[in-house]
């Protein structure tokens, strides 16, 4: 019979200061409220929360195949480790929490931590992954799914590689540099927000951001970049981009055509060639944006 209980854990001799090594694991809370432990070549099996309410905890070259293993941890550092695809909900309400050269294959990997980083990190089944985490650092990070980061705070983000619609929902004071993403709706509801050096393909990017930065940056989309409040575009390409600006400020530099813009509100646009400008006096006032062709 399993139980909430630590004093009753079985693994109880473990939940303090030492080390375990070649171990498997198994069983709910197995090392509930942990201190002080190196962790290597170790196998956590089934059995909920293994690592709950645990801290100052090292772990290298282990498995974790089970639900929920990090809840509510602080000062942990997890290297060259797997988790399994029921490892879901992994790594919630926990700070100071480091993972590198590691695959995590479940969904909802990390919500509300703080003081997070993840490096070199594949996430194959990223679907809510990331929600309200603040003070993160990616470095080197390849991610699929939708919904990613959601109101995410505090964040530099270098190399990362994602596939998936409607992320970054909400974020507020982030740095992204060499980037790529795929996906439509991307950093809608933004707050201070700087791209640079990226990619980005997708329908309808930025809707409803406040103060949004993209510098040397390459992007594709359909009506991107509309109901923004300070848009500015430094050196970017714009491909295949279409009914770009509705209803934003902007001040955008941009090194290549576009296929079509619609009813900034005001600012600046300058391009290689607009494909169609559209400009609906009864909806705007055109005098308000200054619009160069250098074609």
């Amino acid at each position: 019979m399993q139980t909430d209980n630590p004093n009753l854990n079985p693994a109880n001799e473990y939940n303090t200061a030492g080390s375990i090594t070649g171990k498997k694991f198994s069983g709910e809370r197995i090392l509930f409220a942990a201190r002080d432990l190196s962790i290597s070549d170790t196998v956590f099996g089934e059995g909920e929360s293994p690592l709950k309410e645990a801290q100052n905890i090292q772990v290298d070259t282990s498995l974790f195949q089970w639900k929920y293993p990090f809840w509510y941890t602080m000062n942990v550092h997890v290297r060259n480790s797997a988790f399994y695809n029921m490892a879901r909900a992994g790594i919630w309400y926990s700070e100071n929490f480091t993972i590198e050269d590691s695959v995590y294959e479940a969904p909802k990997g990390f919500r509300r931590c703080k003081n997070l980083t993840i490096r070199n990190v594949s996430i194959p089944d990223a679907d809510e992954t990331l929600w309200n985490c603040s003070d993160v650092t990616i470095d080197n990070m390849t991610a699929s799914g939708s919904y990613f980061a959601m109101n995410m705070e505090n964040a530099t983000i270098t190399g990362l590689t994602l596939y998936g619609d409607y992320c970054f929902d909400g974020a507020q004071n982030i740095t992204f540099d060499h980037c790529k993403f795929l996906s439509k709706d991307c950093l809608w509801n933004t707050e201070n927000i700087t791209v640079k050096n990226s990619f980005i393909s997708g329908e309808y990017i930025g809707w409803n951001a406040r103060n949004l930065t993209l510098e040397n940056c390459t992007i594709e989309s359909l009506q991107g970049f509309c109901y923004i409040d300070n848009l500015k575009l430094i050196h970017c390409k714009l491909l295949n981009t279409s009914l770009a600006f509705e209803f934003s400020s902007v001040d955008a530099d941009i090194t290549s055509s576009v296929d079509s813009v619609l009813n900034p509100t005001s600012g600046s646009i300058r391009a290689e060639s607009i494909g169609e400008l559209i400009l609906e006096k009864d909806k705007i006032d055109p005098s308000l944006t200054k619009i160069t062709v250098r074609a």
